[in-house]
């Protein structure tokens, strides 16, 4: 948390999330962060405006666009969408999911690059091998897609599955890691 200027009203106890757009083969991207780490990455179809009010709700946070200090997660994209990099490294703030939807997610960058694993293979690698429609929860509620490789798990039979980015952007996500 940053500290505001002397007064002490309530916003200064909030947390700022920075926040930019970037573009990319799958569309354009909105990135939020708070001090903590990256937070929010979004798809133009989850409407950026909305994501940015969730944000605000969900963190108490004042909202500022700072592209600057999202320069590094924006380089380490361009530099996964053109194939020189392969894991991201970028701080994650894992505040938004809970439970065990944070324990799936913290699972998916297990998912190698170019590999796929299936809903079913995930929920055995968390424990809970019974729990397939539980980790498709958590998978489509990833705050933080293709950082997050929520795009590696296919359903059992090797189909898509859904997506929230949707199934063309899965699609060029996984033929861009099948093709290096």
């Amino acid at each position: 948390m940053r500290s505001g200027r002397g007064g002490g009203d309530d916003a200064e106890l909030r947390v700022e999330v920075a926040y930019t757009t970037v573009d990319s083969p799958v569309g354009t991207l909105l990135l939020a962060a708070t001090t903590k780490g990256l937070v929010r990455v979004s798809y133009a179809c989850e409407d950026h405006d909305r994501v940015l009010d969730s944000l605000a709700q969900q963190l108490g946070s004042r909202i500022l666009r700072a592209p600057g200090r999202l320069d590094e997660t924006a380089r380490e994209l361009d530099e996964y969408f053109a194939q020189r990099r392969k894991a991201f490294d970028v701080t994650l703030d894992l505040s938004l999911p809970h439970g065990f939807r944070q324990l799936v997610q913290r699972h998916l960058p297990a998912i190698g690059y170019g590999q796929t694993r299936s809903y079913g293979q995930l929920a055995e690698s968390v424990g809970n091998p019974k729990a397939v429609r539980a980790v498709g929860t958590a998978c489509a509620r990833n705050p933080l897609p293709v950082i997050v490789p929520r795009h590696r798990v296919l359903k059992a039979d090797g189909s898509l599955g859904g997506y929230v980015g949707g199934p063309d952007a899965k699609r060029a996500l996984l033929a861009l890691e099948s093709s290096s």
